[in-house]
């Protein structure tokens, strides 16, 4: 079907451009009702930006065939990233150039006060990312009081992004009187919710087909050991050779290793990350949709609303986090109706994440081990056949005749192996890669090499014959399995699942491999090994060879064995502390043990139980009890009942009166080390401050109200006031 009219100004820019059809989410976004706030779901490269430039038309031109006078901006786009701002810049340019619009792009990492010196000469639409944005409207640069409209690009994004306090603060300074267009891959909670928020009764369009993801777009999963993903990349990129390939890496330091790597084996090759300027970001991306480049390895930047034209190839050389980050990866290729390749370099430590991840999207990936040096030089045989420079007529005459007369001076094989020659050194030379068996059988049979129903690789389940070989490291240089273990799939190209026991000795360590990959083994330490590391076959040790455990060296020694406990266990000669159970002790009484002799250093309490062996006493009355022994206090009857919050204890003797505002208890009987305080009488003591403690002095220093009695209870000497200097 034809584009439905928009503007004549858009339209003719369209058919200029070869527009002759419009995409889905172009035919909801022109057919929904003119003015009105829209809430657009659509799967990236579906065309969003010719479809809200299209729908902005008559919400900011009307009837007029161009725009007025330059002043402040008509219409707001924002973006999660630069790439994608000045991706949308661009499209708007050429969409809306017969209409006279001044548009300008206010991103992050791009100079700050051209930005503004733009702004101040006047615009029609600004596209910009949230924080460049909300830096110019903080600073009096930008002027949203005559803003008419306002669209989010990926608004998804943006949110996940922590954006969501720039957007809520560029949205709260916009006019209220305003259009609102949000376009977003996904309609989440958080999505709806500032839709809800930021728009008045939107129109919802979604135009994701649950079930027809990228359809235009065929996914492969490739079964490849951890250490050969590189090896892989470097084969799926051969073997595929597309115009334009997209490598995908989590972090900047492996987007990095790769295109060093990649740029060594002979690929035109360009990285983008978040750490590169603006200015290198330009330079990376023109260079691919101009063709000086062929491969970009780059992080999740541009995972999200880039257009590169002729991409046919993504390589996830690392697994993306989610379902979300898979889709939109992948959909940088497959874009306008074009074909594309998606792949996934899985080993078997991510195969069941990605497996649940392709289930979740709704995904059937065809599953495949990785490309061979074989398959590669075959595809490069038949493209070379195919090539159209073989068939394309020749009016030049000038070469014709050097034609003829390299055929005089040669044979026409000859001249042909010539061409194959030159045609073949500018391709880069395949690895060799290797499938993992295992993975393989236990795909096609759901079953692992026990005949047992299949298991996530992450188990460690070995089955089969093992051959031994022998690593000139050991016991005297440290050895331990939690770092020989990565050497060995290191050097000999194999996997954690593919070795076996580990037995390490003095000066030398034996380890397992299976038969099956005995051969492979084999071939790469044949390649060369690490400086000073050996690596040899060998037989199965015998019961003669005993292996040195990391602690049978003595402490100081070289080795990290740690003292021993100072226990010697009676009976069984262990290092358990030497307490034991008594015969004698009743069943169900508390710790029954005993302290050990005296020649044993004593580490814990050196206590023996009660010889009643009975639980600890409860506490009660007794009108016996000497004063002096603990608690000395006894129950109130029943005819004083005791005050609510306080303790229903009385002293039991002496009972004097007590002065007002004082405690009317004294103290116990003499304790050595600690002074026996009384109350004074009536006569002598100053009245306590409420509140005061009473072995404390008045505030500021008063007399002491109390007076120190002798060993038989009787007051002792008058002594001079004492003045408290602090507490006691």
């Amino acid at each position: 079907m034809p584009f439905p009219a928009s503007h004549p100004a858009l339209d003719r820019a369209l058919s200029e451009r070869g527009y002759a059809e419009p995409t889905p989410v172009q035919s909801a976004v022109l057919e929904a009702e003119q003015g009105r706030d829209l809430l657009v779901s659509a799967q990236t490269g579906s065309g969003k930006t010719v479809a809200f430039g299209l729908a902005l038309a008559p919400t900011l031109l009307g009837e007029a065939e161009k725009f007025a006078e330059f002043g402040a901006p008509v219409a707001l786009v924002i973006a999660p990233t630069r790439e994608l701002a000045l991706q949308v810049s661009n499209e708007l340019q050429w969409l809306y150039a017969q209409t006279g619009a001044r548009i300008v792009s206010c991103v992050g990492g791009m100079d700050p006060k051209v930005e503004r010196q733009a702004l101040n000469r006047g615009c029609h639409i600004v596209v910009g990312t949230p924080g460049r944005l909300r830096d110019h409207l903080e600073r009096g640069s930008l002027d949203l009081t005559t803003l008419k409209a306002v669209v989010l690009d990926e608004a998804d994004e943006m949110l996940d992004m922590g954006f969501h306090e720039d957007l809520t603060f560029i949205l709260e300074t916009a006019p209220a009187e305003r259009r609102t267009l949000m376009f977003s891959a996904t309609l989440a909670r958080d999505i709806v919710q500032l839709a809800k928020t930021y728009q008045q009764d939107a129109l919802r369009i979604d135009t994701v087909a649950g079930n027809k993801s990228h359809a235009d777009i065929e996914y492969k999963a490739i079964r490849v050991a951890p250490n050969e993903v590189e090896l892989a990349v470097v084969n799926v990129l051969r073997y595929f050779e597309a115009p334009g390939a997209l490598v995908f890496a989590n972090t900047r330091e492996r987007v990095k290793h790769l295109t060093s790597s990649l740029r060594e084996r002979g690929f035109s090759v360009v990285g983008l990350s978040g750490e590169l300027t603006q200015s290198q970001r330009s330079e990376a991306l023109q260079a691919l949709r101009d063709g000086h480049a062929r491969v970009c390895v780059a992080t999740d930047v541009a995972a999200r609303g880039l257009d590169l034209p002729d991409l046919g190839l993504v390589i996830h050389a690392e697994i993306p986090v989610n379902k979300a980050g898979l889709l939109h990866r992948s959909g940088r290729t497959g874009r306008a109706g074009k074909k594309g390749v998606s792949v996934l370099l899985v080993s078997y430590t991510r195969r069941r994440k990605v497996e649940l991840m392709l289930q979740s999207a709704s995904i059937t990936a065809e599953w495949s081990g990785p490309p061979s040096a074989e398959m590669i030089l075959e595809n490069d045989r038949k493209r070379m056949l195919a090539d159209p420079v073989l068939t394309a007529p020749v009016e030049d005459e000038d070469m014709l005749a050097l034609g003829r007369q390299l055929l005089e001076k040669t044979t026409p094989e000859q001249v042909a192996a010539a061409l194959i020659r030159l045609y073949q050194q500018k391709l880069p030379a395949p690895e060799d890669v290797y499938d993992d068996e295992r993975m393989k059988r236990q795909q096609a049979t759901g079953k692992n090499d026990k005949g047992q129903a299949d298991v996530p690789y992450t188990d460690f389940a070995r089955g089969g014959d093992m051959v031994w070989y022998r690593i000139n490291i050991g016991r005297d240089k440290n050895a331990d399995p939690k770092w020989l273990m990565p050497t060995i799939c290191r050097v000999g190209h194999v996997t954690k699942k593919d070795i076996g026991s580990i037995k390490i000795f003095e000066r030398e360590t034996k380890f397992e491999i299976t038969l099956e990959m005995q051969a492979k083994f084999e071939a790469a330490i044949a390649q060369g090994l690490e400086d000073g590391v050996k690596i040899d076959p060998a037989v199965k040790p015998g019961p003669s060879e005993k292996p040195v455990s990391r602690w049978d060296k003595k402490p100081g020694a070289g080795g990290d064995r740690p003292e021993k406990k100072p226990w010697k266990a009676r009976e069984e000669g262990g290092d358990k502390p030497a307490w034991k159970p008594r015969e004698d002790r009743p069943e169900g009484a508390k710790k029954p043990w005993v302290k050990r002799d005296d020649a044993a250093p004593a580490q814990k309490k050196p206590w023996v139980k009660r010889e009643d062996a009975a639980d600890k006493p409860a506490w009660k009355a007794r009108e016996d009890r000497p004063q002096g022994e603990k608690k000395p206090w006894v129950k109130r009857d029943d005819a004083a009942p005791a005050a609510e919050g306080k303790k229903p204890w009385v002293k039991r003797t002496p009972n004097d009166p007590t002065p007002e505002g004082k405690k009317p208890w004294v103290k116990k009987p003499p304790v050595e080390g600690k002074t026996p305080w009384t109350p004074r009488s009536d006569a002598e003591a100053a009245p306590a401050t409420a509140g005061d403690k009473p072995w404390k002095g008045k505030p500021k220093g008063g007399d002491r109200p109390w007076a120190a009695k002798d060993a038989r209870g009787k007051p002792a000497a008058p002594r001079a006031p004492y003045k408290a200097k602090g507490p006691r």
